[in-house]
């Protein structure tokens, strides 16, 4: 019982085998997914694809990277989409100080909308972070995100960055990078964290772990992060698997 967390099956990379991905996910113990949507086109699919299967759920929001794009329209669509009954959280949302599309004070004022809609609504919300820590934390503190709490996706900082987040009640979701030989940071993460407060992902198709770096990823492979994990912690896969889908369903609101 795997639950990824955070997939992009709306990405034109599965839209050749999007049915044999899925199948694929099911037959590795993969039972719930979260389309994570964070554009029009992509947010249109995730939608699509959590009304079209049962044990797929859709997070929806605005990616710092196209900040600058966002519309007070586009923001409305969203808190429409919120009651949706299948839509779990908001985001991914957050900083991106790798890629200059959008100028940082566009990046943290769209930030600031979508936590301040996200507590309007009463959803948790899924952060983006590259190369940003100290502005997402300061602004996390700022907006009082711990109201809602979420994720902190694909999580690449330190311990002590970990930590702050969960006394702002916010999950540490480990991905592939926690699998790659040389990735002191995630491992160490995965050792000091609590097993109550991880989640695991794939953000596939991106990141992919060992032994696939470098090819697709897919969210059958949520199933190696694990893996990693009950390594790392001296556990049984069985114990992380259950917890993170048990951690999964509380951030998320899910009762079945």
């Amino acid at each position: 019982m795997l639950f990824d967390t955070h997939v992009h099956l709306n990405a034109e990379q599965f839209n050749e085998d999007l049915k044999e991905t899925i199948e694929r996910a099911l037959d590795e113990g993969v039972t719930k997914m979260v389309v994570v949507g964070f554009d029009r086109p992509t947010i249109t699919k995730a939608m699509e694809l959590a009304e079209r299967y049962d044990f797929i759920y859709a997070c929806v929001g605005w990616h710092p990277v196209d900040a600058i794009d966002m519309t007070d329209d586009d923001l409305k669509w969203i808190e429409e989409l919120a009651s949706h009954p299948k839509v779990v959280a908001i985001g991914e949302m957050g900083l991106d100080y790798y890629w200059d599309k959008s100028p940082k004070e566009i990046q943290k004022e769209v930030f600031r909308k979508q936590i301040r809609l996200a507590k309007k609504v009463k959803l948790p919300i899924v952060i983006h972070n590259r190369d940003a820590t100290s502005d997402i934390v300061e602004i996390l503190k700022e907006e009082n995100a711990a109201e809602v709490g979420g994720i902190m996706h694909c999580f690449s900082g330190s311990v002590e960055v970990a930590r702050e987040c969960v006394e702002m009640n916010f999950y540490i979701s480990l991905g592939g990078p926690v699998t790659f030989k040389n990735a002191k940071k995630p491992k160490e993460v995965a050792a000091e964290i609590p097993l109550e407060k991880l989640l695991i992902e794939t953000d596939c198709p991106y990141l992919t772990p060992h032994p696939y770096r470098g090819k697709r990823n897919e969210p059958a492979y949520v199933k190696l992060v694990a893996e990693q994990i009950a390594e790392i912690k001296g556990l049984s896969l069985e114990e992380v698997a259950n917890a993170t889908t048990e951690n999964a369903k509380i951030v998320f609101g899910i009762n079945r």
